[in-house]
């Protein structure tokens, strides 16, 4: 079954607003195996909507629109709908009803702008907005569907959970879908691809792989469509374990966790604490860290020792140690973790030092050089990355090589 997303409004194509509306019904139509064949974002004029439904009507089963609803001249979905379809405007009680509770519970006046909303062509179904004054609209044409719906997002959301998508589960005949996201961390995807290739060469033929890079992460899709959901599930769980014998020290999630989030639960789950001391990456750690809700169980504190001297009298690394080997450098960055982790009183500490760039870097240290060091109850190690001349590119990679060198030494 194809489908299309079309949505109205020049704030859209200037820039000035971000269509966030687009990207979230085509995630929740392919998790009901409803196939997004084309996004379009136009203006809202009436001759851009009719040749945009035109279009799209000739190649898709289900049209979703939002946009253009609004009480104000400038929105003209609803009455270019109304000519498209050559139906007249109708008043609907239910939904002036719908608007005068909004008010009131708002302590607002209804305008005659506001009465005006209630009046929808006599060819939609009426879908009720209970978090806005728009009704959205379905119009039926026997061999393809068009929805109308409020642009505001959290109008949408409500109005497509409540009403719209149990409608399409009813009106058209879906094949399930079952999906897996495996999420990869530390092998570029190219590199990943290699390794993959015989495991991805003998998927069974109803399933479905892909790629999702992200700077330092790839997720790994997987998803089989067909008429069984539980088997479908099974073969599926079947091709993730043997993902995981196949890459498993490079997998830290699943779905839509965050590597940070795994490493805190690790962190939770062995009643352990962890604190940073951070040159090249500014505090970037500390801040993904604490950017989980709970952190404080085991996010200690943390240190930009951004200079030579705070390195040396806040954590207590050797002068000579910098004056023999430079700030950017194996035993530096371990000097660190280490005083780190006696500072803090941590169980785990991470440290970084590196040239970001895209400035200071030498022959010997290139810009995108980088050192990051793990303390932990066993000890020290560090790694040595070559990454690029891009700064803060540069600073996500090695928050991500911080974050999932603590990972695995958590786990040993």
């Amino acid at each position: 079954m194809k489908s299309e997303i079309i949505t109205i409004g020049d704030e859209i194509l200037i820039g000035q607003v971000i269509d966030t509306n687009s990207a979230w019904i085509a995630q929740r139509l392919n998790e009901q195996g409803i196939d997004v064949v084309e996004i379009t974002s136009i203006q809202d004029t009436p001759e851009a909507i009719e040749t945009a439904l035109t279009k799209a009507s000739k190649r898709s089963e289900l049209i979703l629109i939002t946009g253009g609803l609004g009480p104000t001249n400038d929105d003209l979905t609803k009455l270019t709908l109304a000519q498209y379809y050559r139906s007249e405007m109708t008043f609907r009680p239910e939904v002036f009803g719908d608007i005068e509770d909004l008010f009131k519970n708002r302590d607002r006046e209804i305008t005659e702008l506001n009465r005006q909303q209630a009046e929808v062509p006599e060819a939609a179904d009426v879908i009720r907005n209970y978090e806005g004054t728009a009704p959205g609209m379905w119009f039926d044409r026997g061999n393809y569907v068009v929805v109308s719906m409020p642009g505001v997002p959290f109008e949408m959301k409500a109005m497509f959970e409540k009403v719209v998508f149990p409608k399409i589960q009813s009106r058209f005949n879906t094949p399930a879908i079952v999906h897996r996201t495996i999420l990869t961390v530390g092998l570029p995807e190219s590199i990943l691809a290699a390794k993959l290739e015989q495991w991805e060469g003998q998927l069974p033929k109803e399933i479905k792989l892909a790629y999702l890079p992200n700077a330092g992460r790839v997720r790994l899709r997987l998803s089989a469509r067909g008429q069984n959901e539980g088997q479908l599930s099974e073969s599926i769980e079947t091709e993730v374990q043997k993902l995981h014998a196949e890459i498993g020290k490079y997998i830290f999630g699943e779905g839509t966790q965050t590597l940070e989030e795994v490493v805190g639960n690790h962190l939770r789950d062995k009643g352990a604490t962890v604190s940073t001391a951070e040159s090249c990456t500014g505090g970037s750690i500390a801040a993904s860290l604490t950017s989980i809700a709970g952190s404080s169980d085991y996010f200690l504190g943390g240190m930009v020792a951004y200079s030579n001297e705070v390195k040396i009298n806040q954590l207590s690394v050797e002068k000579e140690l910098i004056e023999k080997y430079g700030a950017v450098s194996q035993e530096v960055v371990e000097a660190m973790a280490t005083g780190a982790k006696k500072l803090f009183g941590s169980d785990y500490s991470i440290a970084t030092s590196g040239i970001a760039g895209p400035d200071g870097g030498s022959r010997e240290k290139p810009v995108g050089t980088i050192w990051v060091a793990i303390a932990g109850p066993n000890g020290v190690s560090s790694k040595k990355f070559l990454f690029g001349n891009k700064r803060k590119l540069n600073v996500h990679l090695t928050v991500n090589a911080g974050l999932e060198g603590l990972r695995r030494e958590i786990l040993k």
